[in-house]
């Protein structure tokens, strides 16, 4: 049976966890895909206290969801789809769950906004799981985040022959961040524009250990 949360601002696929939790982790998906390409990450996580949310960007693209629209026109879509998930997190947190048990994963567009409006919630998370994306302005980040949030735990991947967002220009944003005191695990794998199994299962220890 798929679940959803009715009562939240975007479109979502819910799994609960199969023993009572308040933790929580949250998929953003990257652009023209859903929550529906994420389906298969709570089987693979595997992780029985585990709640998953799995949220549908707010903008229509080509047959899925986007965040934020095509450079140089991000930003307004950033901030909307920002001010969305800070009330979902403030209603989710109130009560049913628990930030700092939780988790915050996203791919491309996802991984953007994962940076862009968890570096400025004023909530902080278990962990952070920015995969194959960017950041909108590095600098405007480190100035308007929430300063608490630099010694959370960050982690960062992408990839050396990503044909979409190239792997030079990101890593040299993380390493903006990074000499600023932001606590950021960075690691890079031979893939292209997606997600491989070496990096997931990376990513689940990594999960793992933070819980």
């Amino acid at each position: 049976m798929v679940l959803h949360k009715k009562d939240i601002a975007l479109n979502n696929i819910f799994y609960p966890s199969k023993k009572p939790s308040k933790k929580l982790m949250t998929v953003l998906h990257g652009r023209g895909d859903s929550s529906k390409g994420f389906t298969w990450l709570p089987q693979f996580m595997d992780m029985d206290e585990m709640n998953y949310l799995l949220l549908d960007a707010p903008y229509e693209y080509f047959g899925g969801n986007s965040w934020y629209d095509l450079p140089p026109n991000q930003l307004i879509g950033i901030a909307h789809s920002s001010s969305l998930l800070a009330d979902i997190f403030d209603e989710l947190f109130e009560e049913e769950f628990d930030a700092s048990e939780s988790f915050l994963f996203g791919f491309s567009q996802g991984s953007l906004l994962t940076f862009e409006f968890g570096a400025r919630y004023e909530k902080q998370f278990s962990g952070y799981m920015a995969i194959s994306g960017y950041i909108y302005d590095p600098e405007l980040l480190l100035k308007e985040m929430n300063p608490k949030l630099k010694d959370a735990n960050w982690l960062c991947t992408h990839g050396r022959e990503d044909e979409v967002l190239p792997y030079d220009v990101s890593k040299a944003q993380v390493e903006t961040l990074q000499s600023n005191g932001f606590n950021i695990t960075f690691k890079s794998y031979d893939k292209t524009h997606t997600i491989i199994e070496d990096e997931l299962e990376m990513l689940k220890r990594w999960v793992g250990d933070k819980l």
